[in-house]
């Protein structure tokens, strides 16, 4: 590596740097093991508010599996997640939820035939009590909620927030995805290859949105393949290789060849295999 790419190099753990700055999320030596596969082996990561970070390297790295951790859907086989200082118990996505950890998917689960309102509100309705009647749907306060988290996030380019979703562009899509994220007092928000597949417009669209996520004070981790955009709008880059974390970067003084570098020929602490041949 070059010199500058070592001035630009954080290192593996994560935990002990900006101390003045708490992390939001903290993992310390998070390893998660399916059968005779050890998915990730002792991670150490930490994000902090008003940070992106984005989380990058080859298929197979241990990327999808350390966020579903993050998330609640897979229990951590070791180590230690911590949320706001205080470690946490991840039994399940609502524990997640709970936290103020919103995960944006790649198939950004939302429901075609909704419209926007619906879409954001789908599991979360508010509700109304009339005297005399059942409770119904508080129709106005969801549109009026939906339209200034919408209008916070600077979400211009949708005609109504009652138009399906069938309707909208894939830029749009992944719009509505991370405003239904951030609107549930959201700290951490995590996107799964947010602009996969996107034409050039609409990933601008999405990547000036990332960027006002940071700047209004959220975590952010953002997963991707694509080091034009995580250069675009990450903070630091952490580089995960066969399950473990072998790198982290500050963007503004590294390079697509050095994340590149680490990204294929990262030095890991254990070569997976190895610990199972010799034990």
């Amino acid at each position: 590596m070059s010199s500058a790419g070592d001035a630009g190099r954080v290192g593996g753990d994560a935990v002990t740097e900006e101390p003045d700055r708490p992390p939001v999320l903290e993992l310390a030596g998070v390893s998660k093991r399916f059968g005779a596969v050890q998915a990730l082996f002792e991670v150490d990561l930490a994000v902090r508010a008003g940070e992106v970070l984005a989380l990058v390297g080859d298929n197979g790295a241990g990327k999808s599996t350390l966020i579903k951790c993050i998330g609640g859907i897979y229990p951590i086989d070791g180590g230690e997640i911590r949320f706001e200082g205080r470690q946490v118990t991840m039994t399940g996505p609502k524990d997640a939820a709970a936290l103020g950890i919103e995960i944006v998917y790649q198939d950004l689960a939302l429901a075609d035939n909704l419209d926007v309102v619906q879409n954001m509100f789908l599991g979360r309705e508010r509700y109304r009590k009339i005297l005399g009647f059942l409770p119904r749907l508080d129709e106005e306060s969801m549109e009026r909620a939906a339209m200034e988290t919408l209008a916070g996030l600077s979400v211009t380019t949708l005609r109504s927030v009652r138009q399906p979703v069938v309707s909208l562009s894939g830029g749009q899509r992944q719009s509505v995805a991370v405003a239904k994220a951030v609107m549930w007092n959201s700290k951490l928000v995590i996107l799964d290859e947010p602009t996969a597949a996107l034409g050039v417009a609409q990933t601008r669209q999405v990547l000036d949105l990332v960027r006002r996520l940071g700047e209004q004070g959220l975590a952010v981790i953002l997963i991707s393949h694509n080091l034009h955009d995580v250069f675009e709008v990450a903070d630091s880059i952490a580089v995960l290789r066969l399950g473990q974390l072998v790198d982290r970067f500050d963007a503004s003084r590294t390079n697509q060849q050095e994340v590149v570098e680490s990204i294929t020929a990262g030095t890991l602490r254990q070569v997976p295999g190895m610990q199972e041949a010799t034990s």
